[in-house]
């Protein structure tokens, strides 16, 4: 289902009289394509960032086996973080009509490209070779195969392509299903064992790498034109025409079209003869000039009436977005600074009365009641405490534990609450980051664990006695835990940065969500 229209951009084709205007919280736009399995809309975060919506066809909706395996797809999808994927930022899969949410690439797809433009230049073959392998590294990683990898589904951006629609072909691959004339995969970029009904492996996708790369570098499938049944039957039993595609690339494209999947090279050994060609050398960069330039032009001209669509959007947008300024430091909508300064006179103004420890204790526990006390219920307290007196964290139960998220830039960022990445400025309590660390809402507080543990009640402890306002990943090692929590004292949420930032700036983390009355 590809999210891209003919003529060779993103379309934006105006919403029809049956299309809904918002779903699960999101508005509506315009439509961007439709497929065997849905519609895609460009549709609007609260902030007014854009994302492609893809929402099931009834008929499918109404199949339990269908929903079933979508629901089981989504959630691979979303412990995918390559940064040539497309992230999965949202879900309904339980709503009446199932649907689909991920960053928005407001570039052409690779089908559209060779339309437009003509096979591609040697070197921007070998780039998209390399972005797209690494892109399946991630994917499969995930234990997910892609399945339908075509030229339709892979979008151009200015840093590289990014594959769409991973694993999601899978949730149609029911007898039930079948039926309805669907087709799970397409026959010109098939595998022969995926061709023939039987089990798909990662060698699946490389095989479909090896087909689309041949298309984008001479501009014709490597079997040929015609009813899907013919490509089929070409694709099991003959041998792949390579007229048309540069010499240098023969010899790599044949062994991924190779019949046998276990004579087919894996996604790594596919990026070390990237590295190989004298074109691209070692350190393969999707800098300017990676694409040539009426493709590049027309990408640019395009991002910028998307750009400047956002913007009105964000200006017209019933929720008010958290400002961010330029240097990094997010500052506080003015009730919040004014909340955040009555809570502090009143702190000051109760100093005087009581000491600044029995303060702070007591803003945080309810009051004890000891073992036949008036107020003692005989029952004993939970959590780990280990005295009679209820531990602060007793009151805390779990949302969610070991949530493993991904930001791929700082255009996202992690949702607190409900345990995901989401594009920036689209949450209301929120881990983001910036150039030099962690950014936490300026309401929240914040405690860096000193060991590789960090219990609840620790980090309440932490917080009350010593809490930062700032989270550098200069002090965060490997796996050490902090923990944030939120201005109403409700929400705490507990991190490990388990990997990053790297040089494209990703950074992954697993956070526990806790939540009290």
């Amino acid at each position: 289902m590809s999210a891209q229209s003919p003529g060779g951009q993103p379309a934006q084709a105006p919403l029809s009289a049956d299309d809904p205007r918002e779903i699960g919280g999101y508005r509506l736009d315009a439509r961007l394509g439709s497929g065997g399995m849905g519609v895609v809309y460009l549709a609007r975060t609260p902030a007014g960032r854009p994302v492609a919506l893809k929402a099931v066809r009834q008929e499918l909706a109404g199949d339990p086996e269908f929903r079933r395996r979508f629901a089981q797809e989504v959630d691979s999808a979303r412990r995918i973080h390559g940064l040539f994927t497309a992230q999965v930022v949202d879900s309904g899969v339980h709503d009446p009509t199932p649907w689909l949410a991920t960053a928005y690439v407001p570039g052409p797809s690779l089908q559209q490209v060779v339309q437009r433009h003509g096979p591609l230049p040697l070197r921007t073959v070998l780039l998209l070779v390399a972005g797209i392998a690494e892109a399946l590294q991630a994917i499969h990683r995930a234990g997910v195969v892609h399945r339908d990898l075509k030229p339709a589904n892979v979008l151009i951006a200015d840093d590289g392509p990014r594959v769409i629609d991973f694993g999601i072909a899978r949730a149609t691959d029911t007898t039930a299903l079948t039926g309805t004339g669907l087709r799970i995969g397409t026959a010109a970029f098939m595998a022969p064992e995926q061709a023939m009904g039987l089990p798909v492996t990662p060698a699946t996708d490389v095989f479909a790498l090896g087909a689309l790369a041949v298309y984008v570098a001479g501009g014709a499938p490597p079997f040929g034109p015609g009813p899907e049944s013919a490509a089929l039957y070409r694709v099991v039993h003959e041998q792949p025409d390579l007229v048309r595609v540069p010499q240098d690339l023969h010899d790599l494209l044949s062994r991924c079209l190779a019949k046998d999947p276990g004579g087919r090279p894996a996604p790594e050994d596919l990026i070390a003869a990237v590295h190989d060609h004298p074109l691209v050398g070692p350190r393969p960069e999707f800098t300017d000039g990676w694409l040539p330039r009426p493709v590049s032009s027309e990408m640019s001209d395009h991002a910028r009436t998307v750009l400047s669509h956002s913007r009105a959007a964000t200006l017209t947008a019933p929720a008010v977005a958290r400002p961010r300024p330029e240097d990094g430091v997010r500052t506080k909508p003015a009730h919040r600074r004014r909340g955040r300064r009555l809570l502090v006179m009143a702190v000051a103004a109760a100093a005087a009365l009581a000491s600044a420890g029995t303060l702070l204790y007591c803003l945080d526990h309810p009051p004890e009641t000891g073992a036949g006390s008036p107020g003692d219920t005989g029952r004993s307290s939970a959590g780990p405490s280990r005295s009679t007196a209820p531990s602060p964290s007793s009151a805390y139960t779990a949302d969610y534990t070991d949530a493993e998220l991904t930001l791929p830039d700082s255009s996202y960022e992690f949702d607190l609450k409900a345990g995901k990445v989401v594009p920036a400025e689209s949450s209301s309590w929120y881990l983001g980051r910036d150039g030099t660390g962690f950014v936490q809402p300026d309401d929240s507080d914040a405690f860096i664990s000193t060991g590789d543990d960090l219990s609840l009640a620790d980090c309440i402890r932490g917080i009350e006695t010593e809490p930062v306002t700032k989270l550098p990943f200069s002090d965060l090692g490997d796996e050490q835990p902090f923990c944030i929590r939120g201005a109403d004292r409700k929400d705490i949420a507990v991190v490990r940065l388990v990997e990053g930032p790297t040089g494209s700036g990703a950074v992954t983390v697993t956070v526990d969500h806790y939540r009290t009355q």
